[in-house]
C-alpha cells in the first residue's frame, strides 16, 4: 500500500488527521519507550488524529469535556485495530498504540504512553507541541485527541509543521498549580489537579483545561465558528 492509500484507509475508518513519521525522527525518544523498544521491525509511524468539539469550551459543567473525551479514547483505539487489521490483510506488520494507557517510568518518576502520541503527531507532521505541552494543528489546534500504529514498512515521511507557539505565557499565567513554570510539565500537579473524583458530583472528571481554553491558537482554521459565538 502506498501512503495515500493507507492515510485514505485512516480517514475512512474515521480519523480527521493522519500523517506519517520515518523511525529517524524517534532519535530524541526516552530510553524504552522508542518504537523500535515497543516493535524492533517498525520502520514507520503513522499517527492520526480525532477533532474533539469545541463546544465542550463553553459549558459550565465539565460532565461533556470529560465524556468526549472518555468517548474519543475508545474510538482513537477502534481505529487503530481496525487500522493494524487492514494493513495486515495487506502484508504489512503493523502495532497498535493505546491511546490513554500510561505506565510509570521509575527513571524519571513519570506516567509514559509506551509511545508518546503528541511527539509522534509531532514527528509525522500533524502540528507541533507547544509551550502548554499540547499538540497544535493548523486545522484544529489543540482539538484533537491522538492515535498510532507502528509498521514494519518504509513509507514517505509527511514534511514537518513549522511551530506556531510564541511562547506569550498565557498557558504559564493561567495555570492553577504552576505545572508549567519550568519547561517540562510538572505532571504530578497537573493531573492531581485536574483529574479525579468530584466530590460534589460523586464521579470521576476532568475538572481543569485552562492552559487549553487560554491558548490563542487553540481552535485551529476549522474550529472558527467558536469565535463567531
Amino acid at each position: 500500500m502506498t501512503k495515500e492509500q493507507i492515510k485514505e484507509l485512516a480517514y475512512s475508518l474515521g480519523a480527521d488527521l493522519c500523517g506519517i513519521a520515518s523511525i529517524e525522527r524517534f532519535l530524541e525518544a526516552p530510553k524504552g519507550y522508542h518504537p523500535l523498544d515497543v516493535f524492533p521491525q517498525c520502520k514507520s509511524v503513522i499517527s492520526f488524529a480525532c477533532r474533539f468539539p469545541v463546544g465542550a469550551l463553553k459549558c459550565n459543567t465539565s460532565a461533556v469535556y470529560t465524556r468526549i473525551r472518555n468517548s474519543l479514547t475508545p474510538k482513537l483505539d477502534a481505529i487503530a485495530l481496525d487500522l493494524c487489521i487492514r494493513l495486515e490483510q495487506e502484508d504489512i506488520l503493523a502495532v497498535p498504540i493505546p491511546t490513554n494507557e500510561s505506565e510509570w517510568d521509575g527513571s524519571t518518576n513519570r506516567w509514559r504512553s509506551i509511545i508518546s502520541q503528541k511527539h509522534a503527531a509531532q514527528a509525522a507532521g500533524l502540528g507541533t507541541i507547544g509551550r502548554h505541552s499540547l499538540l497544535i494543528t493548523p486545522e484544529f489546534g489543540s482539538m484533537v485527541w491522538l492515535g498510532a500504529v507502528l509498521v514494519d514498512v518504509e513509507l514517505e515521511p509527511d514534511s514537518l509543521k513549522e511551530p506556531v507557539c510564541t511562547n506569550c505565557n498565557l498557558c504559564v499565567e493561567a495555570c492553577p498549580v504552576n505545572a508549567l513554570e519550568k519547561p517540562e510539565i510538572n505532571q504530578g500537579a497537573c493531573w492531581d489537579y485536574a483529574f479525579g473524583e468530584d466530590k460534589e458530583k460523586q464521579d470521576w472528571r476532568i475538572s481543569c483545561h485552562k492552559c487549553r481554553d487560554i491558548c490563542p491558537y487553540n481552535l485551529g482554521s476549522k474550529n472558527n465558528l467558536l469565535e463567531r459565538r
